[in-house]
């Protein structure tokens, strides 16, 4: 628990004092944000917010996790230098990305492609390690699962290995880009993934304390390393609240596709990691909700030949097209983000209560 403590509260201050210090680099080095010209008119004034913020919550939590182990003189899991692997690989991605669009003052940074082909790479290898036999702790357990999980795995669901490689890479995908879509406004995201990855330690330390290598009952869960990702989700969280700081409206500065990539990727990670992927479609429902108004979009204009279904997507644009003020979309986005996380909390909790 200490460590849990140390990595959070490390990481918040590491953020919050070095977003500062980015700032005024990436201002000086004319790291501005492009911006898309489709879109609302209003965003055109935060042409030039120096951008590649993500960086420093990459760096924030990383450090921060892997001084509190030094600190408690506790060695990393295979877990969760997996997960470490999937967040800073998918920040590289975002990075190259954000880097393009710097370079080249465009709005559009790699290709679809080539951002794809990028993430299918980091996921897919994720994927590999976390079910290879050769990562089974001493109780034959693999840090992810080829069982389909909600709450905990579902034992008549088990898939072949390529299969759940599959699904692994398609939760890391949609995920990914669902924050990378839902990075839209001065705060959203961050104060959303504040949340969402709040909820996941929350998670890590329930299972921690029911793990069944302490108590082997009908309640216990079945999941490898718990404590230690909760470890580096109490970091994500801190570093992301330090960044809010700087990121709220009016923003000092954005985290690109660096910090949404990474932290949507790292999301996937808890869900697959702790055996609760269908769990994570309710804790991060806002995500989700976001990225289902990009394709019911995209699919209403091409069937219907030009028409929309809503004035702007992704989700929140739509609120501003209608006259909102972006910090009330982001306010009321925020309420609606809690309300999904405490829905799924109490799913998860109402599970194991329904046990005893």
């Amino acid at each position: 628990m200490r460590a849990i403590l140390l990595g959070g509260g490390l990481a918040l201050l590491m953020s919050l004092l070095g977003t500062r210090v980015a700032i005024t680099y990436f201002t000086r080095w004319g790291y501005g944000q492009e911006i898309r010209d489709d879109g609302p008119t209003s965003h055109h004034t935060k042409r030039g917010t120096p951008t590649m913020g993500g960086v420093v919550i990459i760096l924030s939590s990383v450090i921060a996790y892997f001084a509190a182990k030094l600190i408690t003189m506790s060695p990393p899991s295979a877990s969760a230098l997996l997960l470490l692997f999937l967040f800073v690989g998918m920040a590289l991605v975002g990075f190259l990305d954000d880097y393009i669009k710097i370079s080249r003052q465009r709005s559009l940074g790699l290709r679809s492609k080539a951002k794809m082909a990028g993430q299918t790479v980091i996921a897919v290898v994720f994927g590999v390690l976390s079910l290879s036999p050769w990562l089974e702790d001493g109780n034959g357990r693999t840090p992810a699962s080829e069982k389909v999980s909600f709450l905990r795995e579902i034992e008549w669901l088990a898939l072949p290995m390529v299969l759940a490689i599959v699904l692994i890479w398609l939760i890391v995908i949609g995920t990914s880009n669902g924050v990378n879509l839902t990075d839209g406004l001065d705060g959203l995201a961050t104060g959303a993934s504040v949340m969402t990855f709040g909820a996941y330690m929350l998670v890590n330390i329930w299972q921690s304390n029911q793990s069944c290598e302490f108590d082997p009952s009908g309640q216990c869960y079945n999941v490898r390393d718990p404590l230690d990702l909760a470890v580096i989700a109490a970091a994500i969280t801190g570093a992301c609240f330090g960044f809010l700081w700087w990121n709220a409206a009016p923003a000092a500065i954005f985290m690109g596709d660096t910090g949404s990539l990474a932290l949507g990727s790292a999301l996937a990670g808890f869900a697959i990691l702790t055996r609760t992927e269908l769990l994570l479609v309710i804790i991060g429902g806002m995500f989700v909700l976001e990225t289902a108004s990009v394709m019911l979009q995209v699919g209403f204009f091409k069937l219907s030949k030009g028409r929309r279904i809503f004035r702007m997507a992704p989700l929140h644009h739509h609120f501003e097209m209608l006259g909102w003020e972006q910090v009330t979309v982001v306010i009321r986005f925020w309420i609606i983000t809690g309300l999904f996380v405490a829905t799924g909390l109490g799913v998860f909790y109402a599970e194991w209560v329904a046990r005893l």
